[in-house]
């Protein structure tokens, strides 16, 4: 397979606001703001402009959301475990969820009434670290089960949040489907970011999470007089981030910008569901062996691909080579932009746009997407170095080289 491949979505809506878009609007966002404010580590993190990388790739603007920097976890997934933790809660101690906040839910009157609650999760690294360290800050406790070939440094640091950390011998998918029999036999409550039949509350409002970083985001460009994006660059594992920022700039702007899923293809489960053209979610089978594990997942999360089937212009799938450029790319950028931090799946994205940018044989994609001297890009780099060894290898030795 080549380097990179486009997968045009031929659902695409021409424009408008569906209703899959209305939950992550802006009064969502800014509720989901104001339970993150209550944090103590809460801070927005850095949105980074690269104006001479822009200029070399012929764009308008190349912004960067650096998520390295989100709570002290190197990842921005805790946005998501905390507010569906919180929200939780909330619910248990008969709170509205627009009355929620860290302050009321880890109250001692609340820890009183509760006693300490168990919450299970599955994850590839960063959102397990994000549970870990919610059930610390709200006071509970957390047990994350891990796919077969994590790395020891992610496991190392859930553990360090004080969770329970178990590395199974399944793949991520049937990881999940364990975490969720184990919830059920010990009476603790699934917090997992996919959704299925009969389960669909917590995947929600673990989307909805993600709000606060898309409002930073739209907030950050604003003050830098750029505006709306008009393109985004979005990983996709299971697909909720990517749904859940798709999602905020649709009902915002009441039209989409042109998005496009970013996933390695090892687990391309969205590019495969463009591709078959049905409007159902397709999932990827075989190993997903891949550096980018944050996106090795096999199957679109339901309440994410309804958002990403009706707004996304199509899937970037790539190898290996097109993230671990990405990652140097940040971490050497053209001189005078700043540099940013930024892991396998992090930078799988900025990659992806480098690749498109700078090869004759992407001509075509390029003018499909109508990226030009007029493009805002907007990319998220979801992670920090959650690999420090991986990181090393790729950035200082080279490794996983792309020509």
């Amino acid at each position: 397979m080549d380097d990179l491949v486009l997968c045009p979505n031929p659902l695409r809506l021409a424009a408008g606001v569906d209703a899959a878009c209305l939950p992550f609007g802006m009064e969502t966002a800014r509720r989901t703001r104001a339970f993150h404010q209550g944090l103590s580590a809460y801070q927005p993190t850095p949105l980074a402009c690269l104006p001479h990388l822009a200029r070399a790739l012929g764009l308008g603007a190349v912004l960067v959301k650096d998520e390295s920097k989100r709570f002290g976890l190197k990842a921005f997934k805790a946005l998501g475990g905390s507010y569906a933790m919180g929200l939780a809660l909330a619910d248990a101690l008969g709170i509205p969820a627009q009355e929620a906040s860290p302050a009321r839910v880890a109250s001692p009157e609340a820890r009183r009434r509760l006693g300490q609650m168990r919450f299970v999760t599955a994850t590839d690294g960063n959102h397990g670290r994000g549970v870990a360290w919610a059930a610390r800050e709200l006071g509970h406790r957390a047990e994350v089960f891990m796919p077969k070939g994590s790395a020891r440094a992610r496991v190392e640091a859930i553990r360090a949040l004080g969770a329970e950390c178990t590395v199974t011998e399944l793949g991520y998918d049937d990881t999940v489907r364990l975490a969720a029999r184990h919830a059920e036999a010990c009476g603790g409550m699934l917090l997992q970011d996919t959704a299925w039949p009969g389960y669909e509350q917590a995947p929600l409002r673990i989307m909805q999470g993600y709000c606060t970083l898309a409002l930073e985001c739209l907030e950050q460009m604003d003050a830098a007089g750029l505006g709306l994006p008009t393109h985004l660059f979005l990983q996709a594992g299971v697909g909720s981030f990517a749904g859940a920022l798709l999602a905020f700039f649709t009902a915002h702007a009441g039209k989409a910008p042109v998005a496009c899923t970013v996933e390695p293809h090892a687990a391309n489960c969205h590019c495969l569901s463009f591709e078959e053209g049905d409007g159902k979610p397709h999932a990827a089978a075989g190993p997903m062996d891949t550096i980018m594990a944050g996106l090795a997942c096999g199957e679109p999360n339901p309440l994410s691909w309804q958002i990403l089937k009706n707004h996304a212009a199509g899937g970037l799938s790539l190898g290996e080579g097109v993230a671990a450029n990405g990652m140097r790319l940040l971490a050497a950028p053209e001189s005078g932009d700043p540099a940013v931090v930024s892991g396998e799946s992090g930078a799988s994205a900025m990659g992806a746009l480098e690749y498109l940018m700078t090869r004759e044989s992407m001509a075509e994609n390029r003018a499909l997407l109508g990226l030009g001297p007029s493009s805002r890009v907007l990319v998220v780099s979801t992670e920090g170095d959650t690999n420090p060894a991986m990181y090393r290898d790729v950035v200082r030795y080279g490794r996983f080289a792309c020509l």
